[in-house]
């Protein structure tokens, strides 16, 4: 089992570094949603189809080889609330090794 460490600034702004596996098939939002670092029912709403963007992140350092937007990622960010260029939905990012480090803020929620 390999895990790596990710730092996720809640929508209250404070920091936390956790594991995620890196061998589960997990994805950001179901790390974010694991280790309870958003009200229930405010994130992942959709179950992780690039269909709500609740789960909308900032990602804050670049140095990491993510996945590119797909044609439903862009779209749904298209429609969102408080979209930075930095924005992506962390439902549509993978955890794997490359992303040892990684800095998220996860986006206010749309209200």
């Amino acid at each position: 089992m390999s895990d790596v460490k990710i730092t996720i600034i809640d929508r209250e702004g404070e920091a936390h570094t956790v594991d995620a596996p890196t061998d589960m098939n997990m994805n950001l939002m179901e790390v974010i949603r694991s280790y309870e670092l958003a009200a229930e029912g405010t994130i992942g709403i959709c179950g992780g189809m690039a269909m709500c963007a609740s789960c909308q992140c900032y990602i804050l350092n670049f140095e990491h080889m993510l996945p590119e937007k797909s044609y439903e990622e862009e779209d749904m960010l298209d429609q969102a609330f408080f979209v930075e260029d930095n924005s992506r939905l962390s439902c549509q990012i993978p955890i794997t090794e490359g992303l040892d480090g990684l800095e998220v803020r996860i986006a206010p929620a749309s209200e």
